[in-house]
This record gives structure tokens, C-alpha cells and sequence, in this order.
């Protein structure tokens, strides 16, 4: 839709300053024509003017030249009067076709031939007169007074008629004035529009010519970005081509070491037992049937041999429940958190039945993860609340899950540690605390870690000295 609307932008643009152009155009053309009809309405005023003064300046030429011509009998006196005679009928019916569309100058060109001709007979009387010599009656003509009242009745209508074709020529001037303000407006309006016009398509041809070279870079800069896409598929091809000949290789290497730790776990349970044992036997042998024949040292030696021994098969069994744990498949399902670790806790406590220990489990928990794992690091968490509280009157473990962390939480109120050392907690063998006060293989931290870390969860621990610590773990 939007693309349909572009392509139509551009002809409705063009149709519509067509129609605006042709409109200013209209507008000027009747503005000019109008300014040209009031122009001509007053130059035809000054015409009709100037003829009502040609008729009446031929009507006084031959009015001179007739007197002239009375006073002195001179012929040459008479051409004024003669030509005037001549060009009158043809002033009158020009006069009479200027005003044509007058019916008042029309009824006063009636009144005013009757009037010339009435002169120019009287005119024409006293020439002949004046040919026959006959002074007293051309005496008696020209002192009648009726020359005189017919030029004052002419004089009337000529000053009618031109005090009215005065007033037309004011309100056509006027007019005419306001015609040519008008046409100028109107011409001004139209240029001003056709230049926003002008300059507004000028500037959407720029920003579509601008789009377009943009488009055009755009497309060049996809050419080149796919070219480069390619050329970076190929390379990622070539790698996973590389990368799995390389896992591959990695697999073999893998399967290479598990079986050597296979071999390795079935050496420690069986090459490095069979000595132990051998030596926890006649260890055991001495204590019991030589007692008497050793002194309280001798049984003392004897002593710390056989807890050699059992410390050394105990760390024999932590190590091979780490490597089981580190090549043991992982099979999450969606277990009840709170009945796992309340089974935990009860072995503990059976186990520990001299101790007040109290464990405190929150109700309705639930996870996803492999429950076997799960069980084994809550086994060696609580157990390690339960061994580091061991100098406690009473025991106090709390398990349960925090909204705000989103993580587990095992809290006690044992020996704590000093966060100093922190980094070190989940390391094999670092421990924070000697095997005099609290014994142990330094191995059960690290086993949680791992289990932890196979679900791609995190551990850390927060605790003060003889304060309790907390240990948070989440399941990824």
C-alpha cells in the first residue's frame, strides 16, 4: 500500500500544479483583460471628449471665418467656414458611432445637428447677403441675437455632454485604477505560488534524487555485505569443516582418557586396596594378638597405622565417587526437592543420634535435574553443616530456596571461615580447617561443585568465623 501511494505521489503532484498553474494563469489573463477594458473605457472617454471639442472648435472656425468674411468681404475668410462645413457631418456621425451604446449622447447628437445646422444655414445667409451687398439686412441678421443664442444653445449641449463623459472618465479611471492593482495582486499571488511551486518540487526532486542515490548505496553496500556474507560462509564452512574433524579428534582423545580413568578407577579399587587392606589386616593382627608384647608406644604406632589406612581408604572412596561423578550422564527429570532433602537429613541424624541436630526444610520445593546427583551434593552439604557444627551444644541446618537470588541455600550455625579464603573452597584437598578439629578429605566441596557444574549451575559460599556459613547454588 505504501509502495502503490509513492507511485502515485508523483503524477497526483504533477496534475495538481498543472491545475494550479492554468488557475494563476485564468486568474491572470482575466485580471489583464479586465485592466484592458478599463483602459479602453477611458481611452474611449478622451475620445469622445476630444470629439465633442473638435465639433464644437469647427463650429467656432466657421463662426470666424464667416464674421471675417462679413467684415471684410474676403473670400480667403471663408475657408475656415468652408472646411468646417465639410469635416461637421463627418465629426457628427464619428460621434455618433463613439457613442452608440449612449442613448442620452445619442438624443443630445439629435438636438445638437438640428443646432449646427440651424447655424451654418444662418451662416450661409449672411455670406449671401454679403455677396448681394445688402448691409442693412445683414446689419439687422447679425444684430437679431440669433447667432448668439444658437452658439450658447450648442455650447450647452457640448458642455452636457462633456460634463458627463467627465464623470464616466472619473469612474472609469477609478476603475481602471483598481483594475490594475487588482492584476497586479493577482499576478504576484500566481509568480509567488508558481515559485513555492517551483521551489517545492525542486526540493522533492532533490530528496527523491537524494533517496535514490541512497537506495542505489544501499543496494551496493547489500552487494558487497552479501559478497562479504559468502565469502564469511565459506570460512565458517571451511572452520565446522575444520572444527569437527578437530572435535572428532577431541572425541578420540576424550574416549582415549575416559578409558585410562577407567583403568585408573579399577586400579585404585582394586591394586591400591588389596595393599591397604593387607596392611589394615596384620596392622589389625598386631593390635590384637601382640598387644602384650608391645609397649604403650609400640600401641600407639600400631594405632596411627590403622587410621592411616582407613584415612587413605576413605579418600580412596572419595576420589573414585568424583571420577564417577565427572563421567556419570546427566538425566534431568522434575523431582521433589523438599523429600530429598528431608531423606538426607534423617540419615544424618541417625547417624549422628548423640547430637542435637535440627534441620530445618522448606516445604513444597521442587527442581529439575538429576535427582541421584542432586542427592549426592546435598548429602555432602548437609553432611559438612553437620561436621563443622560438631562444636555446637545444638545443630541448626536450614535449607530452602530464595526468591530474591533465585539460588538453594544451605545455612548453618557452624565454625564458619574466613571469606579470604574463599576461592579455594571448592578446590580437591584445600581446606580451610585442620584434620585435628574437624576431620575430613577435603574432597566433598569439590564432588558439590562438580555435580553443580554439570547442570551448568553456579556455587558460592558467604560465611564469618564461628558465625555459621550459607552455601548458594542454582541448576542452570
Amino acid at each position: 500500500m505504501k509502495s502503490r501511494s509513492g507511485r502515485l505521489l508523483i503524477p497526483t503532484l504533477l496534475v495538481s500544479v498543472a491545475i494550479i498553474v492554468t488557475l494563476n494563469a485564468w486568474l491572470g489573463f482575466r485580471a489583464i483583460q479586465s485592466l484592458h477594458d478599463s483602459e479602453y473605457a477611458v481611452a474611449h472617454t478622451w475620445q469622445v471628449i476630444n470629439q465633442v471639442e473638435s465639433i464644437m472648435s469647427s463650429a467656432k472656425d466657421a463662426e470666424t471665418g464667416n464674421r471675417g468674411y462679413l467684415i471684410t468681404g474676403d473670400d480667403n475668410y471663408l475657408e475656415p467656414y468652408t472646411t468646417a462645413q465639410r469635416e461637421l457631418p463627418g465629426k457628427l456621425d464619428h460621434f455618433a458611432s463613439l457613442t452608440v451604446d449612449n442613448s442620452l449622447h445619442q438624443r443630445q447628437l439629435v438636438e445638437m445637428r438640428a443646432v449646427l445646422d440651424q447655424r451654418l444655414d444662418l451662416l450661409r445667409q449672411g455670406i449671401e447677403l454679403r455677396r448681394t451687398s445688402d448691409h442693412d439686412t445683414i446689419r439687422s441678421l447679425v444684430l437679431s441675437g440669433t447667432g448668439k443664442a444658437e452658439m450658447d444653445h450648442l455650447r450647452r449641449i457640448a458642455d452636457v455632454m462633456e460634463s458627463e463623459e467627465r464623470r464616466l472618465l472619473a469612474l472609469r479611471s477609478e476603475a481602471a485604477d483598481r483594475d490594475n492593482r487588482r492584476a497586479h495582486y493577482i499576478i504576484a499571488l500566481a509568480s509567488g505560488l508558481d515559485l513555492l511551486f517551483i521551489i517545492f518540487l525542486f526540493r522533492y526532486f532533490a530528496t527523491e534524487r537524494a533517496m535514490r542515490l541512497a537506495a542505489e548505496q544501499d543496494a551496493e553496500n547489500i552487494a558487497i555485505a552479501r559478497m562479504d556474507a559468502e565469502k564469511k560462509a565459506e570460512e565458517v564452512r571451511l572452520l565446522n569443516a575444520s572444527l569437527e574433524q578437530r572435535v572428532k579428534e577431541r572425541t578420540r582423545e576424550l574416549e582415549t582418557i575416559n578409558h585410562e580413568l577407567e583403568a585408573f578407577s579399577y586400579s585404585v579399587s582394586h591394586d591400591l586396596r588389596a595393599p591397604l587392606r593387607t596392611i589394615d589386616g596384620f596392622s589389625l593382627a598386631l593390635e590384637e594378638d601382640y598387644q602384650n608384647a608391645v609397649d604403650a608406644t609400640g600401641r600407639d604406632y600400631i594405632r596411627r597405622v590403622r587410621n592411616g589406612v582407613q584415612r587413605m581408604g576413605q579418600l580412596i572412596d572419595a576420589l573414585l565417587q568424583l571420577s564417577r561423578i565427572t563421567r556419570a550422564e546427566i538425566s534431568r527429570e522434575h523431582f521433589n526437592m523438599t523429600e530429598l532433602a528431608e531423606a538426607v537429613g534423617s540419615v544424618l541424624k541417625e547417624e549422628n543420634p548423640d547430637r542435637d541436630i535440627v534441620f530445618t526444610i522448606g516445604p513444597g520445593l521442587e527442581a529439575d535435574g538429576d535427582p541421584r546427583l542432586i542427592r549426592v551434593a546435598m548429602e555432602n552439604l548437609f553432611g559438612n553443616s553437620v561436621k563443622f557444627s560438631s562444636k555446637k551444644p545444638n545443630t541448626v541446618i536450614e535449607f530452602g530456596w530464595d526468591k530474591e537470588k533465585r539460588a538453594w541455600f544451605v545455612r548453618d550455625n557452624g565454625a564458619g571461615f574466613d571469606m579470604f579464603y574463599a576461592d579455594k573452597l571448592f578446590n580437591a584437598f584445600n581446606r580451610l580447617h585442620g584434620d585435628k578439629d574437624f576431620r575430613g578429605s577435603g574432597i566433598g566441596l569439590a564432588t558439590v561443585a562438580r555435580i553443580i557444574h554439570r547442570h551448568h549451575g553456579t556455587i558460592w559460599a558467604e560465611a564469618l568465623v564461628d558465625r555459621g556459613a550459607t552455601f548458594w547454588f542454582t541448576l542452570g
